[in-house]
């Protein structure tokens, strides 16, 4: 009678089917609500032009969706690759790789849009904390946490060396702060605020705890497979009486 608690396979595909469920239906929610203003872009990105597209929110959000599909296809790709070359977590790697980039280039590149006054203006630097995160308003909070919120989710699941959340909110501190010194230095007619620093590493360690299953299974198994699963453990060998 076999009395072993261990969860079958079923099941925890059941709740990974369930959880990408959930998630498409929320992507989809949100692509509903905001349908509307997308819209309004789709002319200018359709027909290519740069100005009216990639430099409006809404412009660079409906490509992001629009290429969503291109993006699993080279995750796809990239894990039967990987498949071929015996590589063990082919498909969490490639989807990591592919997610990271596809979930920040486009927050990151609407971070750096020029303001009206670009290049005119100096650039402005907010040093108290607290003080800019008042007038951010609801809408400014969320962007902030979704900047880099991607890197944070999937960047511990593709180095066992970032699978730690102080770990996480380090990378999202010091990559906010790169963007920030970016915004100053381009002069960029906005304001390089460290309440953007703290937000937008805030958002990559709630992303980082939200994927923490799946970077935890990774840390822990990556050092099981430093040996061959054939090759037994060494046996110490038997001491020798000393004679005489």
């Amino acid at each position: 009678m076999n009395l072993d608690p261990t969860p079958s396979a079923p099941p925890r595909r059941t709740r990974t089917i369930v959880f990408l469920g959930l998630a498409v239906l929320g992507l989809a929610g949100a692509v509903l609500a905001v349908r509307r203003p997308l819209m309004m872009s789709a002319p200018m990105c359709m027909a290519g032009r740069w100005h009216g597209c990639l430099d409006t929110f809404n412009g660079v959000v409906l490509m992001t969706l629009v290429t969503l599909p291109l993006a699993v296809l080279v995750a796809w790709a990239l894990a039967v690759r990987r498949r071929a070359a015996g590589a063990t977590s082919a498909w969490r790697t490639s989807l990591a790789e592919v997610g990271m980039v596809h979930g920040t280039v486009p927050f990151v590149w609407m971070t750096l849009m020029p303001g009206s006054g670009a290049g005119v203006v100096p650039g402005r630097l907010s040093f108290v904390p607290l003080r800019d995160l008042v007038t951010m308003g609801p809408l400014g909070i969320a962007g902030n946490l979704l900047v880099l919120a991607a890197l944070g989710f999937f960047a511990p699941m593709r180095w066992a060396s970032l699978a730690s959340v102080p770990r996480v909110l380090a990378l999202g501190a010091g990559c906010s702060v790169l963007v920030e010194s970016a915004q100053y230095v381009l002069r960029l007619d906005r304001v390089s605020s460290v309440d953007d620093v703290l937000v937008n590493a805030a958002g990559a360690a709630v992303a980082a705890l939200a994927s923490r299953r799946w970077w935890r299974t990774t840390a822990q198994a990556r050092p099981e497979r430093l040996r061959p699963a054939h090759e037994p453990a060494p046996t110490p060998e038997p001491a020798t009486p000393p004679t005489g």
